[in-house]
């Protein structure tokens, strides 16, 4: 049961990990505020679970789901992006809200508020056992080469230490490997999420160092600057919309796999601020802090989901909104002590 639990954990942190990716480069990167950053997850949620309802694979399902969060990006940027700062906010989360409520009345396609239930998931065959083992096989290879890399520090005790959490990964792997030979459908679907995250991640960082992603930067440092120089800065925040949109669609088919029914309700406002919570306590800009922000946001939510009951007796309401109340607190603590994220840099600080 303890295990079931620790996968469901570890498939929520994935799937907001890559989910708040795609805010961070709008945001972290660009500096585009983007309050209804879960339209682009409810896109490509539906459209995958309605393809596969009606015998499209699911790798190409996600390709569509992606390339109409990707189309929403367009048109959502070519109507918004000229706006600044707060009226881009609003816009955006306006658009997120009649995205869900075209899900909610549209019953002919989405079934409404009844949801849709019991179509195909990915990578459920007894074949498909042999694929999560090589990608997860691969992880390790990707994994340990980093290490290795790391390992070239002179400081003795950081190579001590970098050799612990290698011994801790290959304990890690031989678990993942007993249970995906065993043919648990979860731990196959965390796989490759696990595998698809890292490729994200590893594609955003090379872009993030690469020319393009200097120019974002300095678009979101001074726009006024960018545009002297000649850039057309509408295009590249455009091309900024659209890529954090692709990635949200991403998330969106994993978020419809992970829950195994979808409805309107399931997509909700509060999903966009919990990236954003993600996002900030990381540290807007750099995409190690969104992974190791979602980390902490589901550490926190799992713990405070166990420990508070025992600690301090209240209803389930009550409860929830203390749980809230605390991960604000928080979060108020982060932006005052480090305003930059835990792994942002001070001279990056886009809180405009």
């Amino acid at each position: 049961m303890f295990t079931n639990y620790l996968i469901f954990l570890a498939l929520n942190t994935g799937i907001f990990a890559l989910f708040s990716l795609g805010l961070n480069v709008q945001w972290g990167v660009t500096g585009l505020i983007n309050f209804g950053h879960v339209a682009f997850m409810t896109v490509g949620a539906y459209t995958t679970v309605l393809l596969t309802l009606q015998g499209i694979p699911w790798f190409w399902a996600m390709t569509a789901g992606m390339l109409l969060a990707a189309l929403l990006a367009i048109i959502l940027g070519l109507t918004t992006l000229r706006l600044r700062e707060d009226y881009l906010a609003i816009v955006t989360i306006g658009v997120s809200e009649l995205v869900r409520l075209i899900a909610l009345n549209e019953q002919w396609l989405t079934r409404g508020a009844l949801g849709l239930f019991s179509y195909p998931l990915p990578w459920q065959g007894e074949w498909s056992r042999w694929p999560a083992i090589i990608l997860w096989t691969g992880l390790l290879g990707i994994s340990l080469r980093q290490l290795c890399y790391a390992m070239r520090m002179p400081i003795w005790f950081k190579r001590l230490l970098i050799l612990g959490v290698a011994v801790l990964i290959f304990i890690i792997y031989l678990a993942g490997l007993t249970t995906l030979y065993q043919g648990d459908y979860k731990v196959r679907l965390l796989v490759l999420l696990a595998s698809i995250l890292l490729g994200i991640f590893l594609l955003l960082e090379q872009l993030s160092h690469s020319p393009w992603g200097r120019l974002l930067k300095g678009i979101r440092e001074d726009e006024l600057a960018a545009q002297a120089l000649g850039k057309n800065v509408f295009i590249y925040k455009l091309h900024s919309l659209i890529l954090g949109g692709m990635i949200g669609g991403i998330s969106g088919a994993f978020y419809a796999w992970q829950l195994t029914f979808i409805n309107p309700e399931s997509f909700v406002p509060l999903i966009t601020f919990q990236a954003w919570m993600i996002v900030i306590i990381g540290g807007g800009g750099n995409h190690a802090g969104t992974l190791l922000g979602a980390l902490i946001f589901w550490a926190y939510d799992s713990l405070t989901r166990f420990v508070l009951p025992a600690v301090i007796l209240l209803d389930g309401g009550r409860m929830g909104a203390l749980r809230v109340m605390i991960i604000g607190l928080l979060l108020i603590l982060v932006l005052v002590w480090r305003p930059q994220g835990l792994l942002g840099k001070k001279e990056e600080l886009t809180l405009n």
